[in-house]
């Protein structure tokens, strides 16, 4: 498996992978849908749009249907042969912060026919080769889970998280528990 940026040559195994019920959004599965239709529209607007590091592109909507601004941000594609998942980072520029409604830096989805076979853990190693040679001096990055999402904390020990807190997350997300990780840049650290 490996990381690919969206392209139209893996834009049909993408599509596919929606039709099928998949989202890349795991908070919002209507976001499949909203993908589906975008793309009908404007495909290779659609791909240019999963690379946007200034944050220009347009507001992100939230679970409870408000929308914010943009961060910058990208998204990459596991492919083995054929679409496998996506994994994503945002951040803020100049700072390891982020605004109270983004739960993370990174979030990540892999189709359930292609789960259980370590694809979100390498995926995790690969994208955080790419921030670390990003130069945006971040120091650390953070990720949630849920308490009851057993794999995805295994996906994020494996890759170094360490436990930062358990927290309530904020209103627009439901306001239901969650765990917040933390993964420390520097190799040396």
């Amino acid at each position: 498996m490996q990381l690919v940026w969206p392209a139209a040559e893996y834009l049909a195994s993408y599509v596919e992978a929606l039709k099928q019920g998949w989202s890349p959004n795991n908070l919002r599965p209507q976001a499949a849908g909203e993908e589906l239709d975008e793309i009908d529209r404007d495909a290779s607007g659609y791909l240019a749009r999963q690379i946007d590091r200034e944050g220009k592109g347009p507001p992100v909507i939230l679970p409870d249907g408000s929308t914010v601004k943009r961060l910058p941000g990208y998204r990459r594609w596991m492919w083995d042969g054929e679409f496998c998942g996506s994994i994503g980072f945002r951040w803020q520029p100049g700072s390891n912060d982020l605004p109270a409604h983004v739960l993370g830096h990174i979030g990540y989805a892999v189709v359930p026919w292609k789960q259980q076979r370590g694809y979100a853990t390498r995926a995790l190693a690969l994208l955080l080769d790419d921030v670390r040679r990003d130069q945006l001096r971040l120091t650390y990055v953070e990720l949630t889970t849920e308490p009851e999402n057993v794999a995805s904390q295994r996906v994020i020990l494996a890759n170094g998280g360490q436990l930062v807190e358990q927290f309530s997350k904020p209103v627009e997300y439901g306001g239901s528990a969650g765990l917040r990780y933390r993964i420390y840049l520097d190799p040396n650290r």
